[in-house]
């Protein structure tokens, strides 16, 4: 069998994968909900949804280092990996033991046409149109909800020490633009490092719950250079997770949206 990934490589299967690892906590979170469930065998440390995954799942690393033992042993059919996530030698490492399917995502579409690829990949074409139609209600429902909601200038912060916002280019910017969150910093390449002390007509920033761990500390750190601007904390979940994240994202972009 013949398939292709988001970076239009081929990928060549004697039969569908029973043996699967993920490398992309999102990812993983997709198998799950596409009911692969019982073919993951191994996963990352991050790969936290569903919580009970990590105590019945072999742990092979993180996202940019891998336990290449631990990989080869468990005889993976297919692994999993996601262009921005895991680094090019992971991949070429990974690409010696088993198939590879690589996820290059940027917006919603992108990660419709992802779980498209899985429900052929691992014959589950039902489950995958259902999952489908389901996100674009969802995203239908936002879209009538939030097109009279008042556009505000943001910077959505991901990192301290140095201070990194989100610029174009990757799917949390295509998230905000969807929430009409005009990205001051959508003119900069991926994610710039930020002068936190000359941020100009910002009406809110948006502090990430990862994959730094923003707190209300950082708030009153941030209010000091900025006292009239709205901040924050949002759930990096909601804005960077793409897959099956997005049946719960706009319901929390709803609510959120409210607040601001």
């Amino acid at each position: 069998m013949q398939f292709f990934d988001q970076l239009n490589r081929e990928i060549h299967l004697e039969k569908t994968p029973k043996r699967i690892i993920s490398l992309v906590p999102s990812q993983t979170e997709l198998l799950v909900d596409l009911g692969l469930e019982d073919s993951i065998i191994g996963i990352t440390k991050f790969c936290v949804h569903p919580v009970s995954l990590k105590k019945q799942k072999a742990l092979v690393g993180g996202t940019k280092t891998i336990h290449i033992d631990k990989i080869k042993a468990l005889q993976p059919d297919i692994i999993l990996c996601n262009k921005e996530e895991n680094t090019k030698e992971i991949v070429s490492i990974c690409e010696q033991i088993a198939p590879i399917h690589i996820s290059d995502i940027y917006t919603i579409q992108d990660t419709l046409s992802l779980i498209d690829q899985y429900g052929n990949i691992f014959s589950k074409q039902n489950k995958a149109s259902k999952l489908i139609e389901e996100i674009n209600f969802k995203l239908n429902d936002f879209q009538s909800f939030i097109k009279d909601k008042k556009t505000l200038n943001v910077v959505y912060f991901i990192w301290k020490n140095p201070w990194m916002a989100v610029g174009n280019n990757n799917f949390i910017n295509h998230l905000l633009e969807i929430n009409n969150l005009e990205n001051v910093y959508a003119d900069k390449p991926r994610y710039p490092e930020v002068n936190i002390t000359k941020l100009a007509n910002v009406n809110v920033i948006l502090l990430s719950s990862e994959p730094y761990p923003f707190k209300e500390k950082h708030i009153k750190e941030l209010q000091e250079f900025h006292p009239n601007t709205k901040i924050v904390l949002v759930d990096g979940e909601f804005f960077s997770w793409y897959g099956t994240r997005l049946l719960k994202a706009f319901d929390y972009f709803k609510s959120m949206r409210k607040k601001l």
